[in-house]
């Protein structure tokens, strides 16, 4: 049976899940323009674009950031109330983490209502925009739909009411003078628009294939930093001084038509839930899609080493490491410096907290206990690296003390770690603990690797399978986050982009 407009708007549709507004463009592949224009947009905020400088991995692990915002908006959006209410704790006591003052001395808080206010109406404008500017703008009564359902997700959080308008006409005056009197040409916006675009990391699918990432980064991060620039207000670009390249207009239009064509494709070929296990996906996942994968990677190796031959363009190759090891420069630059800014300071052991913390689903307690480890992890780093005093660990203080990163409260960190893992407080990790552990949090394949061969712990239970001691665990950890160990399931989680 049919069923009218006007019965559907009288049925007052659901706010969340299947039969919402939001539902409906979930996997619209025009998110991914969407995302990164709401993104500039929440970035040009400057209490966000501060607090993105001072705490965000969003330079060297976009694809992670990218991950984990889109798994938030999933449970957020989803029919499931518990699930909302939990994430959306886990969110509060993560933003409660993130103040300080930016280079201007000017204090930022990330649970400021204004703020979280304007990341939420980012988001609903860019989605307003995207099907604007593709040619198939959202119906009256649709963007009112929407409206309402991002200021439920917005009250899920438990903010203070008249943050966003009530109304969408009060909602766009609000937008038009937050966009004239607040927004600011941001480091942190600039660093989005014309750093990120153009040193784009390789996410975990490109590892391996320097010479083909290089070159379709050096086609596609101009093209969608002029994408992104032209899509951005006019009143905002002109008083930000950003320049719009000519043709970067039609460009804009072009790339949202096309992508918009994606919608005839066979239904479920691009869900936005395939694409980003598919990005995120390693050599060493236990994903059955994992063996494509692999071929596929094997063929696009090849295609590089041909067009190295065939182009004089040379590109850098992939680093050789002796295998199972790094230098403590490469340890250095790919985990301890999650911000990127060629230091470790607390922001970065933060950001590895954090990143723990969302993959293992830790509640309050445990989270509380995991981030004080890491906060007297770094106390200790300081006493022992920091030698000039500057408060923060440069790269050659980390080189000339390695040995000194695992002190006691590493090892507290680790077995945080390890009682998340042991789910029926026995005190050693079975081999389906461990699994579930490491497939689940950090998508690698663990065959063979819960045997606690690199330590000789093992112990064989009553059923023969086999279980990992505590000692096992921490020492493995210890390894790692020592930089003396180079292939463990951690690299998924702390070292790729």
């Amino acid at each position: 049976m049919t069923v009218s407009h006007a019965a559907d708007d009288t049925a007052q549709p659901p706010l969340f899940g299947p039969g919402s507004q939001f539902h409906q463009l979930f996997d619209d592949p025009r998110w991914a323009f969407a995302m990164v224009r709401a993104t500039v947009l929440e970035a040009a905020h400057p209490q966000i674009g501060a607090a993105l400088i001072d705490n965000s991995t969003f330079t060297t692990h976009p694809w992670r950031r990218l991950r984990n915002t889109f798994l938030s908006l999933q449970r957020m959006f989803g029919a499931d109330e518990q699930v909302r209410e939990k994430e959306a704790a886990r969110l509060n006591r993560l933003h409660t983490r993130l103040t300080g003052r930016d280079a201007n001395d000017r204090p930022y808080d990330a649970m400021d209502p204004g703020v979280r206010a304007w990341v939420v109406a980012t988001l609903f404008e860019s989605a307003v925009t995207m099907c604007r500017l593709s040619g198939r703008p959202l119906s009256p009564s649709a963007v009112e739909r929407l409206y309402g359902e991002f200021r439920a997700y917005h009250a899920a959080f438990g903010d203070e009411t008249g943050q966003l308008p009530s109304s969408l006409t009060e909602f766009w005056t609000y937008y038009d003078r937050m966009v004239e009197e607040e927004l600011e040409n941001t480091e942190a916006m600039r660093i989005i628009l014309y750093k990120l675009f153009d040193h784009l990391p390789a996410p975990p699918l490109f590892h391996g294939l320097p010479t083909l990432w290089a070159l379709g980064r050096a086609v596609v991060g101009p093209a969608l930093g002029a994408i992104t620039v032209a899509s951005l207000p006019e009143s905002f670009r002109r008083r930000a001084g950003l320049p719009e390249l000519l043709g970067a207009g039609a460009l804009m239009q072009g790339a949202y038509l096309t992508v918009d064509l994606a919608r005839f494709l066979p239904e479920g070929w691009l869900r936005a839930q395939n694409i980003t296990d598919l990005l995120a996906l390693s050599p060493g996942s236990d994903d059955p899609r994992a063996r494509t994968v692999a071929a596929l990677h094997e063929r696009m190796r090849r295609a590089g080493a041909l067009l190295r031959l065939i182009t004089p363009t040379s590109y850098p190759p992939a680093p050789a490491t002796p295998s199972g090891q790094r230098s403590a420069e490469e340890f250095f630059r790919a985990v301890l410096d999650q911000t990127g800014d060629g230091y470790l300071t607390w922001p970065d052991l933060a950001a590895m907290a954090r990143e723990l913390c969302g993959r293992l689903d830790l509640d309050e307690p445990s989270e509380t206990r995991l981030y004080d480890a890491f906060a007297d992890w770094w106390r200790e780093l300081q006493s022992a690296l920091d030698t000039d005093g500057d408060g923060r660990v440069s790269a050659e203080e980390y080189a000339a003390a390695v040995p000194s990163l695992a002190g006691p409260a590493l090892i507290r960190t680790a077995e945080v770690l390890f009682d998340a893992a042991d789910r029926d407080g026995d005190q050693r990790i079975d081999e389906a603990e461990y699994r579930a552990l490491f497939r689940t949090a950090f998508h690698r394949d663990t065959a063979g690797e819960a045997t606690g061969e690199a330590t000789g712990e093992a112990t064989d239970a009553t059923d023969d399978t086999t279980v990992y001691s505590r000692g096992a665990f921490v020492r493995d950890f210890l390894s790692f986050m020592s930089g003396r160990q180079l292939s463990t399931p951690y690299d998924p989680l702390l070292a790729e982009a």
